[in-house]
């Protein structure tokens, strides 16, 4: 019988942690959703610049009694044009949407608004994308709906569709709205 030597077994074993991780995640519920540790919690500090020309929003707005969306978004991001529309009927609708302008340049960001409409009802920017690693961001567009006392409801990673709006979004919305 012949034997199989350490260095030749390697490959064997790396292929068979990976068939083992693959196996593990799909066996999630929601193979599109991330995990995200700040559900359930306050939102963090929000540390942004201001949006020249455009309200600012703080720590106090996320926490004045209604519900909101917090969506980070730039403008080198498909995704988020993408997502735009979503955004823009959800504030026609009346639901204040607060924007995170993501490690873009201002006149990018600017051009993308005055292109696609302005759903903000206040914008900031982190330039830096410091703001966004405390609040756990894994990419843009990313979105966080919020309840009246600051706490994150849900986080939603990925652009707004209509299906997402209908099947995710608003369904975290109402839980928002009752828990007040």
């Amino acid at each position: 019988m012949a034997k199989i030597s350490p260095v030749m077994a390697i490959p064997l074993v790396v292929f068979a942690s990976f068939v083992g991780l693959a196996l593990v995640g799909m066996g999630r519920d929601d193979p599109e959703s991330l995990p995200s540790a700040r559900e359930g919690a306050g939102a963090p500090p929000v540390v942004l610049t201001d949006f020249p020309g455009k309200a600012s929003f703080d720590d106090a707005t996320l926490r004045d009694g209604e519900v909101k969306l917090v969506n980070y978004w730039a403008s080198w991001c498909g995704p988020c044009r993408a997502e735009h529309p979503s955004l823009e009927a959800l504030a026609a609708e009346g639901l204040p949407i607060y924007g995170v302008n993501y490690k873009d340049q201002l006149r990018n960001a600017e051009s993308f608004l005055a292109e696609l409409g302005d759903p903000y009802a206040a914008i900031g920017q982190d330039a830096s994308g410091r703001m966004a690693l405390d609040w756990g961001l894994y990419g843009v567009p990313e979105t966080y709906v919020i309840d009246g006392a600051g706490k994150i409801v849900l986080r939603f990673a990925g652009p707004i569709t209509a299906r997402v709006l209908e099947s995710t979004i608003r369904p975290a919305l109402e839980k928002a709205a009752t828990a007040e």
